[in-house]
């Protein structure tokens, strides 16, 4: 009888693996089957959004041309321009030469409530470029890779100070280096 006990202990052993090896195999199936499937999916996914999404967003007017794009406060954009007065800075030496640069800008805008904005501030505007001017040295500023750096910092920071009004370029008019 233990003879038979033992041979029913080992069928019931050699089913019991049998059925975990199938579990095994239909798990690796199902990875092997939904991993591309979801990839392809956010691979298709990805490309709408790099692609820009859907064009029926668009709004046309009732000539079909596209309407003019409006800010959160359904004022029209238009291209406008805000000049700041010319601004003389000194700038740091490390020698005792002293150096001065004389800047004018303009700030380009596209809502005239902007450029309300811009006069309120504008105290602060200079300040904050002053501030900032004043600690360059001639080697900050040469060439054109010295230029961009300080046209992408002047526009940080009269964006910061007109906060949520935004500036969306930063044009030099007159940029003369005395040193």
């Amino acid at each position: 009888m233990s003879n038979e006990t033992n041979q029913d202990d080992i069928e019931d052993d050699a089913e019991l693996e049998e059925g975990l090896k199938q579990k095994k195999l239909s798990g690796k199936k199902i990875i092997m089957i939904a991993v591309p499937i979801l990839l392809l999916l956010a691979g298709g996914v990805g490309a709408y959004m790099f692609m820009g999404g859907d064009s029926s967003d668009v709004m046309l007017d009732e000539n079909g041309e596209p309407m003019v794009a409006e800010e959160h406060s359904g004022e029209p954009t238009e291209l406008l321009f805000y000049d700041i007065e010319p601004m003389l800075v000194n700038l740091t030496s490390a020698g005792g030469q002293a150096s001065y640069l004389k800047l004018t800008v303009t700030l380009e805008v596209d809502q005239q409530s902007s450029i309300e904005n811009l006069q309120l501030n504008l105290p602060r505007i200079i300040d904050n470029f002053q501030v900032y001017l004043r600690e360059l040295r001639l080697e900050d500023i040469n060439g054109s890779a010295g230029m961009f750096r300080l046209k992408e910092e002047l526009l940080i920071r009269v964006n910061e100070t007109i906060y949520p009004t935004r500036v969306n370029d930063v044009l030099f008019k007159e940029m003369l280096i005395n040193g």
